[in-house]
């Protein structure tokens, strides 16, 4: 009503008094409560909603309303929302255009006609769908194999978003019956990797979120292999570990730790570490432990390297591989 001459000012209370003529005692809000089928307008967020009505003749006296109050009389806009305009596209039509359509717009609207013979009206209800938006998910986390870990994935939309969780793995399955939170009870290395959640409604293309879970766990030797060489010749004793975090490896020949010299090299990549021997002489031969460590725990092999044709004794590798675990752990645990 900005702009309007002190004229325009003095008339609006006899407009006012007219236009409730207009209108039906005890206008209802609710759908349910209307004296006539009620028309649903279903519009998606941020998109223009036309509400249809048309007059008999030229001479009607017409107006929209809202649960708010009076948004056109005629052709005088009673409503502040530039969003709001009228639809004329014919000489009878007296349609509403509300652009860029938000939730708060939801709800019933009236279009109130009086002729010379009648008053009738028409009612719309405005239903506001909003596609879905994941709003808050859970951070990448490390845990410790065995813990529990609840997942959280917050969505909104309108109707309601249905979520579901997914673990991305090459045999990747649904949790069914899984909504915001997913528990999982007593972590295993095998579930560790990402997690998808998605919200779907039939509004619009779902909106889809990852969350990366890590899960530690001690090292387990998943291959070691000794290695037959004639002196002269160069000799390669390889040990694998799986862990995460990622293992420490460390070479042990008998009781005596190896570093890098005199003609021995260790070589660590990720989960492999590897032994060279440069040039295999007679006190080379014998067996060797493979040491792998993380914070969560420790594990060793032995392996042997042998004349070609010596038979390996299982009894002294095992013998040498526990004698050397017991050293390891008392060392760890003592200050000595």
């Amino acid at each position: 009503m900005v702009g309007r001459s002190q004229a325009d000012r003095n008339q609006l209370p006899l407009l006012l008094l007219r236009l409730l003529c207009l209108l039906p005692t005890g206008l209802p809000v609710r759908s349910g409560d209307f004296n006539r089928s009620t028309d649903n307008i279903t519009v998606r967020q941020g998109d223009t909603a036309i509400l249809r009505c048309f007059v008999e003749d030229r001479s009607s006296r017409v107006a929209w309303l809202n649960r708010s109050g009076i948004i056109f009389a005629g052709d005088d806009k009673w409503s502040l929302d530039p969003r709001v305009e009228l639809e004329k596209r014919s000489l009878l039509e007296y349609s509403l255009r509300i652009q860029k359509v938000d939730v708060s717009d939801e709800g019933p609207y009236t279009c109130s006609v009086q002729t010379k013979q009648h008053t009738k009206t028409t009612q719309v209800y405005l239903i506001v769908q909003v596609p879905p938006k994941i709003s808050n998910i859970s951070a990448d986390i490390t845990v410790n194999e065995g813990s529990n870990v609840t997942l959280m994935c917050i969505a909104y939309g309108r109707p309601e978003p249905m979520i579901t969780w997914r673990h991305l793995t090459p045999t990747a399955r649904d949790f069914e019956g899984e909504e915001e939170f997913l528990e999982i009870q007593g972590i295993t290395r095998e579930q560790s990797g990402r997690y998808e959640c998605k919200a779907a409604n039939e509004v619009a293309s779902a909106d889809v979120k990852q969350v990366r879970v890590t899960v530690n766990y001690p090292p387990i030797i998943t291959e070691s292999k000794s290695n037959e060489a004639t002196t002269g010749k160069q000799a390669i004793l390889r040990c694998e570990a799986s862990a995460v975090p990622a293992p420490d490896f460390e070479w042990y020949k008998d009781d005596t730790r190896i570093n890098s010299a005199q003609g021995l090299e260790i070589r660590n990549t990720g989960s492999r570490s590897v032994l060279m021997v440069a040039n295999v002489t007679e006190e080379h031969y014998g067996n060797y432990t493979c040491v792998a460590a993380n914070k969560l725990g420790i594990t060793n092999t032995s392996l042997y390297l042998y004349r070609p044709g010596t038979p390996i004794d299982s009894a002294t590798s095992l013998a040498a591989s526990l004698w050397l675990m017991a050293n390891l752990l008392f060392c760890l645990f003592c200050t000595c």
